[in-house]
């Protein structure tokens, strides 16, 4: 077959891909996406990161590619593109969910992909060096953690401990473990290429895989995306495309961060040496660089910082909203005592006013009121002194509430973090718009 031939070829298997990846996604609503993590890779992203990746692999390299989560395979229409057969070792593919794999199976044949429809996670890594990928690339499902079972998660921390030696936190989403967890699948100085969610670089959940990054792998470079241009249409998650290779990181090591724009044409751009970004806690501040290479300036002011004016907290987390939190008819409904109700307030987005205005019980005044319950009674005082919140608390019991990763961490497990209320609610993550041209919001 002449290139021109088989560049015919895996056009038109694309165009077919991209018809199947539609009726796919029509098939499913939003809250299922949303707990399987499956968003396909838009095809231009895919390209410019294959583009990208091309320049960090070894021209005379045999490939053997690898996608853990392969969905339709955009990456893999992207590596059959950019590279030539004579670089395809062999190509395999995972993918968990049937009714697209299946399909997918169908669409690939006799491309020399082999693809299996099973759980990535489940499927046992190579023994031996020749049967390890040395170019994996992957979107990893973005399921976050509340939409794991607490076994389930407890099966994926044994496992990323067993093969990395980190123990990663049960607050950390699917992505966090398949980074992880592939560590074993690929080749001592193998490329890796990941989409994920930039959430890992500030949240306390992403330590265990900065640690990864900084200490088990030379890290190359990273890509944020401008939280402005979110990469996929039907996902508000602000982007990064992560490359490393498998082989521990030199003492001289420095790593590339560029941010907004493309990935070829980014916005901004600095390099910096692997020992500071270790003493970084926080990696998104690296967005408000500017072009710079002098990595000793990063991360430091002379300006006031918020921490100089007040004391700033995260909100409550219960670990159960939709059983913790309650609107007035639901307290009606179950007959809860008011004692043990705190009123709160709803997501900023409706929240019209930057002041809120309290009635005559010191409530919020709002369109949607609603309240925590709080309770720090012992089970025992609540069955014999409050039967209608012991009855709720048994539904709790019921459905798994308390075997829920925070619930089995408090005392007792209905208890809320004791905290003072607040005087201002500043919103941190808010997105520009013509009706609120300001990202930051403090509420009285």
């Amino acid at each position: 077959m002449s290139v021109d031939e088989r560049l015919l070829k895996i056009h038109q298997i694309e165009s077919e891909r991209l018809k199947l990846q539609a009726r796919l996604d029509i098939k499913k609503s939003q809250e299922e996406r949303n707990k399987l993590g499956q968003f396909a890779t838009p095809p231009q992203l895919a390209m410019d990161i294959m583009e990208t990746s091309k320049g960090l692999i070894g021209a005379s390299e045999r490939i053997r590619f690898l996608d853990p989560a392969f969905g339709t395979g955009a990456f893999y229409f992207s590596f059959l593109k950019c590279f030539s057969d004579l670089h395809l070792n062999w190509a395999r593919g995972y993918e968990i969910d049937p009714h697209c794999g299946n399909e997918t199976v169908k669409l690939w044949n006799n491309t020399g992909l082999d693809l299996r429809i099973t759980d990535f996670t489940k499927s046992e890594p190579p023994s031996i060096e020749p049967n390890r990928a040395n170019f994996l690339i992957c979107n990893p499902p973005y399921s976050r953690h509340h939409h794991l079972a607490s076994d389930e998660k407890l099966r994926l921390q044994r496992l990323t401990n067993q093969m990395t030696g980190i123990e990663i936190s049960q607050l950390s989403g699917l992505y966090c473990y398949f980074i992880l967890i592939s560590h074993t699948w690929l080749a001592d100085d193998g490329l890796a290429c990941w989409l994920a969610p930039s959430e890992f670089m500030d949240v306390n959940y992403g330590q265990q895989l900065k640690e990864y990054l900084t200490t088990h792998v030379t890290l190359l470079r990273i890509h944020r995306f401008s939280p402005k241009e979110l990469q996929f249409g039907d996902a508000l998650v602000s982007s990064s495309v992560i490359w490393l290779k498998k082989r521990k990181p030199s003492t001289n090591c420095e790593v590339e961060f560029t941010y907004g724009g493309t990935i070829k044409e980014p916005e901004k751009h600095c390099v910096l040496s692997i020992d500071s970004l270790r003493n970084m806690r926080k990696w998104n501040r690296l967005s408000n660089v500017a072009r710079v290479s002098n990595t000793n300036t990063i991360g430091k002011s002379n300006g006031s910082k918020l921490s100089d004016f007040f004391i700033v907290r995260r909100g409550l987390v219960t670990g159960a909203n939709k059983f913790f939190i309650l609107s007035p008819a639901q307290i009606s409904e179950y007959n809860l005592p008011t004692e043990f109700l705190t009123p709160i307030l709803p997501s900023s987005r409706y929240l019209s006013s930057n002041e809120i205005q309290a009635d005559d019980a010191k409530n919020p005044i709002l369109k949607q009121p609603l309240f925590l319950l709080n309770c720090s009674l012992p089970e025992h005082a609540i069955q014999s002194n409050y039967p209608s919140l012991w009855q709720y608390l048994q539904r709790g019991t019921r459905i798994g509430i308390h075997e829920r990763y925070l619930c089995q961490h408090r005392s007792p497990w209905y208890s809320q973090e004791k905290r003072k209320p607040s005087l201002f609610l500043c919103t941190y993550m808010g997105r520009e718009s013509v009706k609120n041209p300001k990202p930051f919001r403090f509420i009285l």
